[in-house]
């Protein structure tokens, strides 16, 4: 049987290991694996599929490296979560068990969903977050935030919208009010405030930010044949 892709294993220490079988081979990279890793793999992957064996981090630092090197239309990207409770799988549905997922991302269909980018070079793949936050925030022309919130979050829109959603969230004494706004692009000024990507910090707090659908998708494997 033909080798239909590469999986790259980022970094598990604490996930059971992925070793070479008769449809895809194994490269094991480090964690958010850079430039020098993901690019020398993607020189030689031909028409292969690439799977991100690892965390939501992992996968948002190899579908940055698709972006930089103009990958995205023709690398179908898989996904096997070292983590149970990614926020990728729980968004766009993908198992969590390693051998059904490496099975989806073997044999399934790429489907094209929504890239979202910041103004700071990322990217986002599945939840970000920030707060609390005290500040103004825009989806496209609609006002979603005027004054303070316990938290914001924004993930890539699963239900084909315009590109992006964002929660903002207000506790209260019993519980919480949530309000969600679709749009394709999201605009923040505020204090400054923690922000975080896929489950990664920003190295410092920030006074302004936006994320927004990127003009191209990303094929993402979700569907078994």
């Amino acid at each position: 049987m033909k080798v239909r892709g590469i999986v790259l294993a980022c970094g598990n220490s604490q996930s059971p290991m992925i070793t070479d079988g008769d449809r895809f081979e194994v490269r094991r990279v480090a964690e958010r694996p850079g430039k020098a890793e993901v690019d020398a793999v993607l020189a030689d992957s031909g028409d292969k599929r690439l799977v991100v064996h690892g965390t939501d981090a992992d996968l948002n630092a190899v579908v940055l490296r698709l972006l930089r090197t103009e990958r995205l239309a023709d690398v179908p990207i898989g996904y096997v979560p070292a983590d149970p409770r990614s926020e990728v799988a729980r968004l766009w549905g993908l198992p969590t068990d390693r051998g059904r997922a490496l099975d989806v991302a073997l044999s399934g269909d790429p489907d094209r969903v929504p890239l979202v980018r910041d103004d700071v070079g990322g990217v986002l793949v599945g939840l970000g977050s920030l707060g609390p936050v005290r500040g103004v925030g825009y989806g496209d022309d609609t006002v979603v935030l005027r004054g303070q919130a316990s938290r914001l979050e924004v993930t890539p829109d699963p239900e084909g919208g315009p590109g992006l959603v964002v929660h903002v969230i207000h506790k209260r004494l019993f519980g919480k009010k949530v309000t969600s706004t679709a749009a394709r692009a999201f605009q923040l000024g505020c204090l400054p405030v923690q922000v975080n990507s896929d489950g990664v910090a920003h190295p410092r707090p920030m006074g302004k930010w936006t994320w927004y659908r990127h003009t191209e998708d990303l094929r993402l494997i979700r569907g078994v044949q």
